[in-house]
């Protein structure tokens, strides 16, 4: 299987990936919420680059080809809300997304991987159109993206945004600031 090596191919597959998951957790939810039976073995939810889900066991193959998935989400099914499950679950494929798109980046140089990282945070992650907290959470990004830039990266120099669950990290040359 050939790789994605261009931000844009990368970007792609993501994003398709994405999708597969977001249909997982939101229009087949019913479907996925009964085959993660706890009684099953551990299951990974696996988005695919056609834009299709897939609820399997993890790869045999040791190192796996890609980064996997987390590994038993059906075991913690009953053992939560619903609401809640899902949200962990999402929380939990927006990580996986993240971990495969710089898997595939890895060749990238600098630049390049800070489009694609923007091209991606440019995106609702799946924990907000999951939790319904798309549209308080770009607003609020947006708002404190503004606040962090004009405060901080003046005075930094080189610095790079990123944005993961909820908490935005401004790398620089100097330090980490969080909110």
């Amino acid at each position: 299987m050939s790789h994605p090596r261009s931000v844009h191919e990368i970007f792609e597959n993501i994003s398709g990936r994405k999708d597969g998951l977001r249909k997982a957790l939101t229009v087949d939810v019913e479907g996925f919420y009964r085959d993660c039976n706890p009684e099953k073995e551990n299951l990974c939810l696996y988005g695919e680059p056609s834009g299709a889900w897939a609820l399997d066991l993890p790869a045999e193959e040791v190192p796996a080809e890609l980064p996997e998935p987390c590994l038993g989400i059906n075991f913690a099914r009953d053992g939560m809300a619903r609401k809640e499950w899902l949200a962990l679950v999402a929380v939990h494929s927006d990580a996986w997304l993240m971990s495969v798109a710089f898997y595939y980046g890895a060749k990238l140089n600098a630049d390049q991987r800070k489009q694609l990282f923007t091209l991606m945070n440019a995106e609702p992650t799946l924990f907000e159109m999951v939790t319904g907290k798309r549209d308080v959470q770009m607003g609020k990004r947006a708002r404190h993206v503004s606040m962090v830039c004009d405060r901080d990266i003046q005075k930094a120099g080189t610095a790079l945004l990123l944005f993961l669950h909820g908490i935005i990290y401004l790398f620089t040359e100097r330090h980490v600031i969080s909110s």
